[in-house]
Parts: C-alpha cells; structure tokens; sequence
C-alpha cells in the first residue's frame, strides 16, 4: 500500500474523470490507471466502475472513500506529531534533482545563491531514474524543488496553476565517444550503415525520451547497444573505456574534449540537443525559507542568459 493511491483514488472520486485526475496528480493517463489498479488489487475490490461515462465508484469504492480520506489525515497528523523541532530545517531547502546537474550545475549555483540569500543549507535526494518517479517527489511534497533539464521533446505533465518554474540556463548534449581512428564514430556507422556500439539511457529516462525523438526525426541508422544506464556519469565512464557512443552534456565532458580522451562522435550539428536547466516548485504551501530561496533564485535568474 503506498499513500499516493489513497490520494490518486480520493482525487478521481472527486472528479470522476481519470485524464482529469491523472493531470490533477501530474502523471501520464497510463500510470495513474496504474496506481489505481495496485490500490484495487491490495484492497481485493473493484473500486471504480469504468463500465459508465463519467466513471462511477462501486459500492465498495463508495464505503471504502471515507476510509481513504481518514487514512491520509491520520498519516500526514502522526507525521507531524512524530516529527522533532529541527532549528536547521528551518534554513534548510530540499531539491530533487538529475545526478548530473548535482556534478555540473548545483555545487557552482549554490555559491552563486548565496550572494543573494546568505543564510541557508541544502538537502539533495537522489535521481530516481525515470522523468515520472523524479516529478513525483515534489508532487508528493518530498522537496521543496525540482531542478531538472527540460526539452520540448519530453513532456512534463504538471499544472502551471500549481507548478511554476524559471529557466536557469541552457545546457548541449552532444555525442562523444573514445577517439577512433577512423574519425567520428556515428558519421561513420550512418556512411558505412554498420552498427553503432551505443550506450543506451532506457526508453524512461530523460535523456533516453529525447534520443528517442531525436532518431525519429533524423537519418536512420542501426544500433548495437553495448550498455545501459539512467546516469550521465556512468555514460561517461563507459565512453572513456571504448564501449561506444553516448550523448552527454558538454559541461560534464570539458575536460575529457580538451584534453582528447572524448571527441565528438559526429561533425553534424543536428545530432545535438539543446536543453534548458529549470527549477520546479509546488506553487502553495511553501515553507518560509522555501519561499525566500525562490525569491532568491527569480532574482538570481533574471541576470541568466540561457
């Protein structure tokens, strides 16, 4: 039992519409079908009747929604009796953000933030993976903020009544690999239509959805994937020690393209990818520091040219 189901199935009670409620909770339509699903199978009930338009509960969904409502108040009221006064919480601001701009951008930005809010500390969680596990962490209210790369390829179902954000910069994704001989590796395996040794990100990640259009909408070639991995730096690793291609961030490699240890895996400039860095936050219910570091960052970012 997860408490995201308790709320999705509360949520889709009150609007009876499962694309309504899925946008509501900031999933895909799928996942949020889902989670309703694993709610019905660990209740061993049929809760929502489908068979109608709009969607109606069942007799059981019926006795079972007050139930639900009390469980979440109950769960969120022990939380906070449970929890301890923490003078330190009361600086300190939570991100969720994507492993590689914990290495590339937040370590330089958080310098930068201090010239504007001197006083505060910071609490990273780690990359979950995939772009829906990543966003349910500020739905869910585990962070304060979610810095993340964005892409018009990649979809972000959150609510801009309830979700703002600002742009922070502007980040190129290229592919690279070890050096070759017989110079860049995917302009080679596209003239010569051999397969390209390719270290895959997943079909669920971020970098793996915007790959995916991107082969969709240039010429096709074959690929031979020699690795998968969510994370950049792993991709990287695996680059420097000759497994093939990978896409990565120009800030993660400037060193290894300075120095030869990678080089681009192709002189055509449409294989890049051009993202932007944004900063997400749930746009009630703040806590006081939370508010005042978003303040600090809107200022912070209005001298950004991304």
């Amino acid at each position: 039992m997860e408490l995201k189901w308790l709320e999705d199935f509360c949520c889709l009670a009150e609007c009876l519409s499962f694309s309504r409620a899925a946008s509501l909770r900031g999933v895909t339509q799928p996942a949020f079908s889902r989670r309703i699903k694993q709610l019905e199978a660990w209740m061993g009930a049929t809760l929502i009747n489908r068979a109608t338009f709009p969607v109606a509960l069942t007799e059981e969904g019926t006795r079972f929604l007050p139930m639900a409502e009390d469980a979440i108040r109950s769960f969120h009221r022990n939380r906070d009796a449970l929890r301890r006064p923490d003078e330190a919480a009361e600086y300190r601001v939570t991100f969720s953000a994507l492993h590689t701009l914990t290495v590339t951008f937040l370590p330089r930005w958080l310098d930068d933030m201090r010239a504007h809010l001197p006083r505060f500390s910071s609490h990273v969680s780690p990359d979950k993976g995939g772009i829906e596990e990543n966003i349910e962490t500020l739905l869910d209210g585990q962070c304060d903020f979610f810095l993340t790369y964005t892409h018009p390829w990649v979809p972000f179902l959150l609510d801009s009544n309830r979700f703002s954000f600002l742009v922070l910069g502007a980040e190129k994704v290229i592919p690279v690999a070890a050096p070759h001989p017989d110079g860049p590796l995917l302009d080679r395996a596209i003239e010569t239509r051999t397969p390209l040794p390719y270290l895959d990100y997943g079909d669920f990640s971020f970098f793996g959805m915007a790959l995916n259009k991107l082969f969709a909408n240039r010429p096709a070639f074959a690929r031979d994937t020699t690795h998968e991995n969510t994370i950049c730096i792993g991709h990287k690793a695996m680059a420097l020690a000759g497994w093939g291609v990978s896409w990565l961030p120009e800030s993660l490699i400037a060193d290894e393209l300075a120095s030869g240890a990678l080089a681009p895996a192709s002189e055509d400039p449409g294989w890049t990818l051009t993202t932007e860095t944004r900063l997400y936050r749930h746009a009630g219910g703040a806590r006081p520091i939370a508010d005042r570091f978003w303040k600090a960052a809107r200022g912070w970012a209005g001298g950004v040219r991304p």
